[in-house]
């Protein structure tokens, strides 16, 4: 960032964050945050608590202590559907769309869960309803081709490819016009050629103007598409920098190799 360069705004802040199961702590004063119109990437050894921070940030779950705020506005206790209102959208380890409705019905259904028309509107058609469908409509081809699938916009979504349906799932999140995108394993079960046309999917997203929270095992693709990463171990963060930073950081390659830290180094 040159002298002059204006910083930019953290989008959501996670600030000592600890959330406990029983007996069990699975994230222990967790800190972080992720800067606007960036990609960030949250890794860690299996078990390291990842996605109970991912599922904490999105409001399925509610912290012991500690909070996030996402654009100035504090998430405790709100319900999925205000937190995806006010600009968060997800998807998930395991695909959850609408199979038995084509492409472009699923992503509509995700513009649907951010339109501000109201029932009389859509009991009558009223003039502003056809116009928000329309351009609902439109922005839903647009996000299509984006992600590369235009051409299967008519085909059911139990059709497409393990690899298409990934991205219809992105999509689809993207329609609900997100300021954070949070991707959950979304290279799971791609093969090297997918990765690739995954991360620039990635890229191509972020230059959209979204910002990107990637949550992913395969460190390959973490490292060549992030612009920082944040590592959890048994809960704790254990490390915060650039890519570079954290390929060489022996914390981390002690997590990920289980040896002493001191060997590691």
């Amino acid at each position: 960032m040159s002298e002059n360069a204006t910083p930019r705004k953290a989008l959501l802040e996670v600030d000592d964050v600890t959330i406990r199961f029983g007996g069990l702590t699975a994230l222990d004063s967790v800190s972080f945050d992720i800067k606007e119109g960036e990609i960030l990437g949250l890794i860690g050894p299996n078990g390291a608590g990842k996605t109970t921070c991912f599922n904490v940030m999105t409001g399925v779950y509610q912290a012991t202590s500690g909070h996030v705020r996402f654009d100035g506005t504090v998430l405790r206790k709100l319900k999925r559907h205000k937190i995806t209102k006010l600009g968060m959208a997800r998807t998930f380890q395991n695909i959850r769309l609408f199979k038995s409705m084509t492409v472009l019905d699923n992503v509509m259904v995700g513009a649907d869960a951010h339109s501000k028309v109201s029932f009389f509107d859509a009991l009558f058609r009223t003039p502003r309803h056809r116009r928000t469908e329309a351009e609902a409509l439109a922005r839903a081809k647009d996000l299509l081709k984006i992600v590369g699938i235009t051409a299967r916009h008519d085909e059911l979504a139990a059709n497409l490819s393990y690899g298409d349906q990934r991205r219809l799932e992105i999509a689809r999140a993207m329609a609900t016009g997100p300021k954070l995108l949070c991707l959950d394993e979304p290279a799971a079960g791609f093969n090297p050629a997918e990765k690739q046309r995954l991360m620039q999917l990635i890229r191509r997203v972020r230059d959209e103007g979204y910002t990107v929270l990637l949550i992913e095992h395969d460190m390959r693709l973490v490292m060549g598409v992030t612009d920082r990463i944040v590592v959890l171990e048994f809960g704790k963060k254990i490390a915060e920098g650039t890519p570079a930073e954290i390929r060489d950081n022996p914390a981390v390659i002690a997590a990920y190799l289980g040896v002493d830290e001191d060997d590691a180094s």
